[in-house]
Protein backbone atom coordinates (compact mmCIF):
# COMPACT_ATOMS: atom_id res chain seq x y z
CA UNK A 1 0.00 0.00 0.00
CA UNK A 2 1.01 3.60 -0.45
CA UNK A 3 2.71 5.89 2.10
CA UNK A 4 0.13 6.13 4.90
CA UNK A 5 1.04 9.70 5.82
CA UNK A 6 -0.20 11.03 2.52
CA UNK A 7 -3.74 9.67 2.39
CA UNK A 8 -6.63 11.96 3.33
CA UNK A 9 -10.28 11.11 3.91
CA UNK A 10 -13.32 13.38 4.15
CA UNK A 11 -17.07 13.08 3.93
CA UNK A 12 -20.28 14.97 4.26
CA UNK A 13 -22.87 14.13 6.92
CA UNK A 14 -24.32 11.30 4.79
CA UNK A 15 -20.93 9.63 4.55
CA UNK A 16 -19.76 10.23 8.11
CA UNK A 17 -20.44 6.77 9.53
CA UNK A 18 -18.79 4.99 6.58
CA UNK A 19 -15.83 7.40 6.79
CA UNK A 20 -15.40 6.58 10.49
CA UNK A 21 -15.55 2.89 9.74
CA UNK A 22 -12.94 3.24 6.97
CA UNK A 23 -10.59 5.08 9.34
CA UNK A 24 -10.90 2.23 11.86
CA UNK A 25 -10.45 -0.43 9.18
CA UNK A 26 -7.40 1.35 7.76
CA UNK A 27 -5.79 1.42 11.21
CA UNK A 28 -6.15 -2.37 11.34
CA UNK A 29 -4.35 -2.52 7.97
CA UNK A 30 -1.63 -0.26 9.41
CA UNK A 31 -2.66 2.57 7.09
CA UNK A 32 -3.19 6.00 8.60
CA UNK A 33 -5.82 8.27 7.06
CA UNK A 34 -5.77 12.01 7.76
CA UNK A 35 -9.37 12.91 8.64
CA UNK A 36 -10.35 16.25 7.10
CA UNK A 37 -13.86 16.20 8.59
CA UNK A 38 -16.59 16.63 9.40
CA UNK A 39 -16.56 15.59 13.04
CA UNK A 40 -20.29 15.17 13.65
CA UNK A 41 -23.64 14.59 11.92
CA UNK A 42 -24.44 18.29 11.49
CA UNK A 43 -25.58 18.85 7.90
CA UNK A 44 -22.72 20.12 5.72
CA UNK A 45 -22.22 20.79 2.02
CA UNK A 46 -20.22 18.07 0.25
CA UNK A 47 -18.37 20.48 -2.09
CA UNK A 48 -16.64 22.12 0.90
CA UNK A 49 -15.00 18.83 1.88
CA UNK A 50 -14.32 17.72 -1.69
CA UNK A 51 -12.55 21.03 -2.40
CA UNK A 52 -10.54 20.80 0.84
CA UNK A 53 -9.25 17.34 0.01
CA UNK A 54 -8.69 18.14 -3.69
CA UNK A 55 -6.66 21.23 -2.79
CA UNK A 56 -4.45 19.00 -0.65
CA UNK A 57 -3.94 16.67 -3.64
CA UNK A 58 -3.16 19.62 -5.94
CA UNK A 59 -0.64 21.09 -3.47
CA UNK A 60 1.03 17.71 -2.95
CA UNK A 61 0.08 17.49 0.72
CA UNK A 62 -1.75 14.24 0.01
CA UNK A 63 -0.88 11.64 -2.59
CA UNK A 64 -4.28 9.94 -2.43
CA UNK A 65 -7.69 10.75 -1.04
CA UNK A 66 -10.98 9.12 -0.19
CA UNK A 67 -14.26 11.05 -0.28
CA UNK A 68 -17.56 9.68 1.02
CA UNK A 69 -21.04 11.11 0.49
CA UNK A 70 -24.45 9.54 -0.13
CA UNK A 71 -23.67 8.37 -3.68
CA UNK A 72 -20.05 9.44 -4.26
CA UNK A 73 -21.22 11.42 -7.29
CA UNK A 74 -21.33 14.91 -5.82
CA UNK A 75 -17.93 14.50 -4.22
CA UNK A 76 -16.40 13.32 -7.51
CA UNK A 77 -17.92 16.19 -9.47
CA UNK A 78 -16.55 18.79 -7.05
CA UNK A 79 -13.11 17.16 -6.69
CA UNK A 80 -12.65 16.74 -10.44
CA UNK A 81 -12.88 20.53 -10.89
CA UNK A 82 -9.31 20.77 -9.55
CA UNK A 83 -6.35 20.44 -11.93
CA UNK A 84 -4.48 17.19 -11.42
CA UNK A 85 -7.28 15.54 -9.49
CA UNK A 86 -8.69 12.36 -10.97
CA UNK A 87 -11.57 11.31 -8.72
CA UNK A 88 -13.33 8.03 -9.48
CA UNK A 89 -16.61 6.76 -8.07
CA UNK A 90 -16.17 3.04 -7.52
CA UNK A 91 -18.89 0.62 -6.52
CA UNK A 92 -16.86 -2.58 -6.89
CA UNK A 93 -13.25 -3.73 -6.66
CA UNK A 94 -12.42 -4.14 -10.36
CA UNK A 95 -13.24 -0.48 -11.03
CA UNK A 96 -11.10 0.57 -8.04
CA UNK A 97 -8.10 -1.38 -9.35
CA UNK A 98 -8.53 -0.11 -12.93
CA UNK A 99 -9.01 3.46 -11.70
CA UNK A 100 -5.54 3.28 -10.12
CA UNK A 101 -3.71 1.13 -12.69
CA UNK A 102 -5.07 2.59 -15.93
CA UNK A 103 -6.49 6.02 -15.04
CA UNK A 104 -4.05 7.08 -12.32
CA UNK A 105 -6.98 8.05 -10.11
CA UNK A 106 -5.78 9.80 -6.99
CA UNK A 107 -9.15 10.17 -5.25
CA UNK A 108 -11.60 7.37 -4.54
CA UNK A 109 -15.24 8.40 -4.09
CA UNK A 110 -17.64 6.12 -2.26
CA UNK A 111 -21.40 6.26 -1.81
CA UNK A 112 -22.42 5.36 1.72
CA UNK A 113 -25.97 4.74 0.48
CA UNK A 114 -24.72 2.60 -2.41
CA UNK A 115 -22.10 0.23 -0.97
CA UNK A 116 -22.11 -1.59 2.32
CA UNK A 117 -19.32 -1.54 4.85
CA UNK A 118 -17.76 -4.85 3.78
CA UNK A 119 -17.71 -3.93 0.09
CA UNK A 120 -16.39 -0.45 0.91
CA UNK A 121 -13.48 -2.06 2.79
CA UNK A 122 -12.69 -4.25 -0.21
CA UNK A 123 -12.88 -1.28 -2.61
CA UNK A 124 -10.58 0.88 -0.48
CA UNK A 125 -8.09 -1.95 0.02
CA UNK A 126 -7.99 -2.55 -3.75
CA UNK A 127 -7.60 1.17 -4.50
CA UNK A 128 -4.71 1.53 -2.05
CA UNK A 129 -2.99 -1.68 -3.11
CA UNK A 130 -2.31 -0.66 -6.71
CA UNK A 131 -0.24 1.97 -8.50
CA UNK A 132 -0.48 3.54 -11.93
CA UNK A 133 0.97 1.27 -14.63
CA UNK A 134 2.03 4.15 -16.88
CA UNK A 135 3.06 3.04 -20.36
CA UNK A 136 0.29 3.29 -22.91
CA UNK A 137 -2.05 4.59 -20.19
CA UNK A 138 0.09 7.67 -19.48
CA UNK A 139 -0.64 9.19 -22.87
CA UNK A 140 -4.36 8.82 -22.28
CA UNK A 141 -4.25 10.18 -18.74
CA UNK A 142 -2.29 13.21 -20.00
CA UNK A 143 -5.19 13.96 -22.34
CA UNK A 144 -7.61 14.30 -19.42
CA UNK A 145 -6.21 17.70 -18.44
CA UNK A 146 -7.54 20.56 -20.54
CA UNK A 147 -4.92 22.66 -22.31
CA UNK A 148 -4.28 26.01 -20.64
Amino acid sequence: MTDPLTIAIASDHAGLELKRHMIDAAEQWRVQLSDLGPADMTSVDYPDYAHLLAQGITRGTYRLGILVCGTGLGMSMAANRHPGVRAAVCTETFAARMARQHNNANVLCLGARVVGVGLAEDIVREFLAHDFEGGRHARRVDKIELPS
